[in-house]
């Protein structure tokens, strides 16, 4: 499926509906150049399970994974752009984090470790500074029905 969103505020509202659709073992995989919008569909996604607009969400880009308690259960977010290959995701509690929520930057450097049925949501630039076009994969039809409405 794919959708063009305007602003920034749009993205933030499709993290929104994802997170209010997320359950414990899934993964949404974020993909999309440097710029993209990841951080705000991260940041957004986060705030809206934990139920705190303004949760402090900073990037694991060095850390690599940053875990959340939420009301929904555990939240591992995972930045994998500086991973040293996919054996080093067993040292960042990836096991434990595939039974909570996966929240997944730069998903294909884990590469057939990523879990099947991932949301994949891949950020695209738009024909404005603050638009973007969006491919959503990896969840039937019905999952996602209404998530644009």
């Amino acid at each position: 499926m794919r959708t063009f969103l305007n602003s920034q505020s749009a993205t933030e509202h499709l993290a929104a509906r994802i997170a209010e659709r997320v359950l414990p073992g899934d993964c949404i995989a974020l993909s999309g150049g440097l710029g993209a919008g990841k951080s705000t569909f991260a940041r957004a996604f986060l705030r809206h399970l934990s139920s705190d607009p303004l949760l402090e969400v900073p990037s694991p880009s060095f850390a690599l994974v940053q875990p959340y308690d939420t009301p929904k259960g555990a939240v591992f977010h995972y930045d994998l752009w500086r991973l040293d290959g996919p054996d080093a995701l067993y040292e960042l509690a990836w096991d434990d984090a595939c039974e909570g929520i996966m929240l997944v930057e730069w998903p294909e450097r884990a590469e057939d470790h990523l879990p099947e049925c991932a949301l994949h949501v891949t950020l695209m630039p738009g024909n404005t500074e603050d638009a973007r076009v969006v491919e959503l994969t990896g969840w039937t039809e019905a999952r996602m029905a209404g998530m644009f409405s």
